[in-house]
């Protein structure tokens, strides 16, 4: 429900009581708006019920017993406010003492009730004097456009001058303080609730205050939804701090505190503008009041945060870190890692926890003070690790991250292509890499080892700098390694982390996870951290968990894409494409499918099972005169088995299949890592008389090399060799086309999705096509459906 989203996002508890009040009070404020009923008695009301349930609240806290007492005398402490609050707003309507005195005395009593349950709390969290000013500036520039917001909202006629400044300055300091507790940084604990609830309760009662109730009533129905809902979120605050006095995990919330005093600003501005009225004296002061703290909080945040201040203080961190600690014998770290592990770790095979950074470890350690100079001064020591060594590198985030403006970033530098040496040569290769490293770090950046082959740089340089020096580690760990006469080829995998506020453990387990996505993606890549690549590694991991046994379950399916005759738009054929209709993960397409099942070394029983349903689909579509040819594709690992020719045959004779039925299709651009073979296997194909095709051809020189040696029967060319080039040079199909002619090859236009381009090809001449703008991959029943459209299809 919409009226309990403030208890539900606030705290993980059900809020069905705050629920229902919440939906009373809805009504009444509807009611009191129509003039139904008087704001007085909706005021009344209303406060009435929202004192009622938290005072029921937090009389239960205050009745648990505990060996703690305080909860207890919190709760008693935070009763007695929140009564006191209904009260105010109850009795009202009757003080004879003036509504402006009544609701002050009932705000006083209110607000040291408050200050002294908080107190008692548990949960709350202490920050230091330093951190305590930075974050009054910050907070002061968005609570002056709060209180201008005030300024030119509240009534003119009906309060002096001097008080409706004051009622204005209450109210944004009140309300900016507000949002630092439901945004901040604990926003989720307890006590941060019930802190933000007690200062909405306050708002409220300043409002109730100020906003007339008559000859305007309507207008004090503004200090309802802050009086009611702050009490509500006392209790449910002050009873989650008691249940569970741990602090919440530090994750702010930034955006509230910086949009929402701007939209209430351009709110305010706009019903003031739009009522013809000039901007007086009072709001041009307030709205220059706001420069100074701006400056004042670029000062605190510049001073002493300098680029050299904050690798001094991240100096220190790490040196005192491992100020005390030996030197331990000379080996690479992370040895107790199994050596099968190691290389499935590097294959970026492994099912990891994305939470568990197993993949970083110990900083180097040496005998001196001075750590840090040390570590980047000489190559990485074939020095152990300890359990302290990853809090050393932990220790030099934290230190980055501890300035009032965090810069920085971690790297995490994965070499792979050493798991068949030696270790004396794996040593050698790491100590050559650091070496090659620091070359193009800065003096100050801090190395640190890492389990298995790799290091890590930590770095105070923004995330664009460290982009860049990711780009240049790249290019200086690419030269191959020359060892002991050998030469050794290694690819390199760098994940990336910025440090800008989160903790420690958080950056080095967001370095792992960009990390495993390049080692996903290809190696020799920088990818940089974010919550999409995130989810993209959850879903591989599900992927990675899912697929084994998916062909026992029957999970896997065909869908059939027709080829057809452009010159007369008969079909000749069909493609056979793979999906995997998953009953946790949904359709999964080949392009994501295909890369998990070569990681986990399941394409050959993947593509064995297309091969052997397609070719009995097509035994199915073969009865009568209709000669229609069905296309698979295959890839070039599985194609350059020794045995690939013989088992083709063995599945064409088991069904029945005429070999010229058959077409296996392989792609272009893998074809080139091991031609030779490739072209043995495609005229063992030939020579049983099955066809072959060459898939996502693209016209290049050393495509255009490679295609003379290639024994194939078919080419197939994407729609961007169809239409016109940005340089406004005519299509390349034209000269495709002519090299197909001259090899004999027919070629087919593949993902034509319109009729221009379905135009284009045919134009360019095309024999056969093949995309959306012909016909739609369907399942076998509704292909069949399509062939029957054209009785008389023979190829």
């Amino acid at each position: 429900m919409l009226l309990a989203y403030p208890f539900r996002v606030l705290v993980p508890r059900r809020a069905a009581p705050e629920a229902a009040t919440s939906t009373a009070v809805a009504l009444l404020l509807l009611a009191g708006a129509v003039d139904l009923v008087p704001a007085s008695v909706v005021i009344a009301l209303a406060a009435g019920a929202g004192a009622t349930l938290a005072g029921v609240r937090l009389s239960r806290l205050a009745g648990r017993r505990r060996a703690d007492p305080s909860p207890r005398t919190a709760g008693v402490l935070l009763d007695a406010a929140v009564v006191t609050a209904g009260l105010t707003a109850v009795v009202l309507p009757l003080a004879d003492v003036g509504s402006t005195v009544a609701v002050l005395i009932g705000s006083l009593v209110v607000a040291a009730l408050s200050g002294l349950g908080l107190h008692r709390l548990p949960g709350r969290t202490r920050a230091s004097a330093g951190v305590r000013l930075r974050r009054s500036v910050e907070s002061s520039g968005p609570a002056l456009g709060l209180a201008l917001a005030g300024w030119l909202l509240l009534p003119r006629a009906d309060l002096p001058g001097s008080t409706r400044l004051v009622v204005a300055l209450a109210l944004g300091g009140l309300g900016m303080a507000a949002l630092n507790a439901f945004a901040g940084p604990r926003r989720r604990s307890g006590a941060e609730v019930c802190r933000g609830g007690v200062l909405l309760t306050l708002g409220g009662l300043v409002l109730l205050a100020t906003l007339p109730t008559a000859p305007v009533g309507p207008a004090a129905l503004l200090a309802v939804p802050p009086l009611v809902f702050g009490m509500l979120l006392v209790a449910v605050g002050a009873a989650d701090a008691a249940d569970d006095a741990e602090p919440a995990e530090p994750v702010a919330a930034a955006w509230p505190r910086a949009v929402l005093p701007a939209a209430m600003l351009l709110l305010a501005a706009g019903v003031h503008l739009g009522a013809g009225r000039a901007p007086d004296r009072t709001s041009v002061v307030l709205a220059l009041a706001a420069v100074p703290s701006l400056v004042l909080r670029d000062l605190l945040r510049a001073g002493g945060t300098s680029t050299t201040e904050r690798r001094a203080a991240h100096r220190r961190r790490a040196g005192g870190a491992v100020r005390h600690r030996r030197a331990a014998p000379a080996r690479w770290p992370g040895r107790s890692e199994p050596p099968a592990a190691a290389a499935q770790h590097h294959a970026g095979r492994a099912v990891e926890d994305p939470a568990t950074p197993s993949g970083v470890g110990p900083a180097w350690a040496t005998d001196d003070g001075a750590a840090w100079s040390a570590l980047n001064r000489r190559p990485v020591p074939a020095g152990g690790g300890g359990p302290g060594d990853r809090a050393a590198l932990l220790d030099a985030l934290a230190a980055i991250g501890d300035v009032p403006a965090p810069a920085g970033a971690l790297l995490l530098v994965d070499l792979h292509g050493s798991e068949g040496v030696g270790p004396t040569a794996r040593e050698d290769m790491l100590a050559e890499a650091v070496h090659r490293a620091r070359a193009v770090i800065a003096p100050d950046d801090l190395v640190t080892g890492c389990t298995g082959a790799g290091f890590a740089v930590v770095t105070a340089a923004g995330p664009m700098l460290a982009y860049a020096l990711g780009t240049r580690l790249l290019t200086a760990l690419s030269p191959p390694y020359r060892l002991g006469g050998a030469v050794l080829r290694v690819q390199t995998s760098i994940g990336l982390a910025e440090v800008s506020g989160a903790g420690p453990a958080d950056v080095l387990r967001q370095a792992e996870l960009a990390r495993r996505r390049a080692v996903q993606l290809g190696r020799d890549r920088v990818e940089w951290y974010d919550a999409f690549l995130e989810e993209q590694l959850v879903r591989r991991l599900d992927l990675e968990r899912e697929l084994p046994g998916a062909v026992a379950r029957g999970e896997l399916d065909l869908v059939y894409q027709p080829v057809v005759d452009l010159a007369d738009g008969q079909p000749v054929g069909a493609e056979a494409l793979l999906r995997w209709r998953s009953p946790v993960l949904g359709t999964v397409l080949p392009a994501e499918l295909l890369p998990v099942a070569e990681d986990l070394d399941l394409i050959g029983e993947l593509e064995w099972w297309v091969l052997d349903r397609a070719c009995r689909q097509l035994s199915d579509w073969s009865v009568g005169v209709r000669e229609l040819w069905m296309a698979v594709n295959v890839t070039t690992r599985e194609l350059t088995t020794p045995d690939f020719v013989q088992r083709a045959a063995a599945v064409l004779a088991a069904y029945g299949v005429p070999p010229e039925r058959l077409v296996v299709e392989v792609s272009e651009p893998r074809v080139a890592g091991d031609l030779s073979t490739v072209v043995a296997r495609l005229a063992g194909l030939r020579s049983l008389g099955v066809r072959t095709a060459l898939d996502d051809f693209r016209a290049e020189h050393a495509s255009l090399a490679q295609l003379r040696r290639l024994p194939i029967d078919l080419l197939k060319v994407g729609p961007e060799l169809v239409g016109a080039r940005p340089d406004g040079q005519p299509p390349l199909i034209d000269v495709v086309v002519n090299v197909g002619e001259r090899l004999g090859v027919e070629i087919v236009a593949e993902e034509l999705e319109s009729s221009a381009q379905v135009e284009g090809a045919r134009r360019g001449g095309c024999r056969y096509g093949q995309g959306f703008a012909l016909a739609r991959p369907a399942t076998a029943e509704r292909v069949e459906a399509y062939f029957e459209e054209f009785p008389s299809a023979s190829r």
